[in-house]
């Protein structure tokens, strides 16, 4: 049974037409579960140049887009959305076929010759490379998996493409998992790594169009 606060934390994902997290069968996009502990406020990352660490608390009241792979279309979506209080925070790791081998002091430049290429420099915030599944996995992607259902139910082939102990179903499939976090730092969706940024973006603009409706409803209370 949800609580008050957790009914109406709920109610906009549902209007999406989004199953809840206990409903049954697979999927590629996950409604988060509202009664779990914690927020994201209460970690915290490195910079990228190790500069300085950030207290997530310091996103209170913005609507997070946390990925662990970066390229131009998060640009994209981050400068389209940046005015409604929406961010995006990357999470680089190399648990996945050994995709992002540079070493922090070296990603950006890797980013802009390598791959993406083309001169790609991310316009939202990099943390430092670390671990999203298995035994040495950061703290923050234990909270986004314990919070959200699955995505998905098979790595597929793990030989030399999978590289962390032991493998769990929860645990992040491959570089391209999203987890949208809303503005109380509770996690709201989570989406399989095939499912494009375009159906991404869809989804975080119906969410945000069904709070802006929850928003008006609520001051005619009033």
């Amino acid at each position: 049974m949800l609580g008050t606060h957790e009914s109406l934390w709920i109610l906009p994902l549902v209007l999406l037409g989004l199953q809840p997290p206990w409903a049954e069968g697979e999927s590629l996009r996950q409604v988060c579960d509202p009664s779990k502990g914690g927020t994201i406020f209460d970690y915290k990352a490195k910079t990228l140049n190790g500069s300085r660490t950030v207290s997530l608390s310091e996103y209170r009241g913005k609507t997070v887009l946390i990925v662990n792979y970066l390229g131009k279309i998060l640009n994209a979506l981050h400068e389209e959305l940046k005015n409604y209080g929406f961010t995006v925070l990357g999470f680089p790791c190399n648990q996945f076929g050994k995709q992002e081998p540079s070493a922090n002091h070296e990603l950006l430049a890797s980013l802009k010759y390598v791959r993406p290429g083309n001169g790609f420099i991310p316009n939202f915030i990099l943390f430092e490379k670390g671990d999203v599944n298995g035994d040495t996995e950061q703290g923050l992607y234990t909270f986004l998996k314990n919070s959200c259902p699955p995505v998905g139910d098979s790595f597929g082939d793990p030989n030399d493409r999978l590289f962390w102990q032991p493998l769990k179903i929860n645990d992040i499939k491959w570089n391209f998992e999203k987890f949208l976090v809303g503005p109380d730092g509770k996690p709201l969706m989570r989406w399989f790594p095939r499912v494009p940024v375009s159906e991404v973006r869809t989804d975080v603009l119906k969410y945000f169009r069904v709070q802006a409706s929850l928003s008006v409803h609520s001051d005619w209370a009033w």
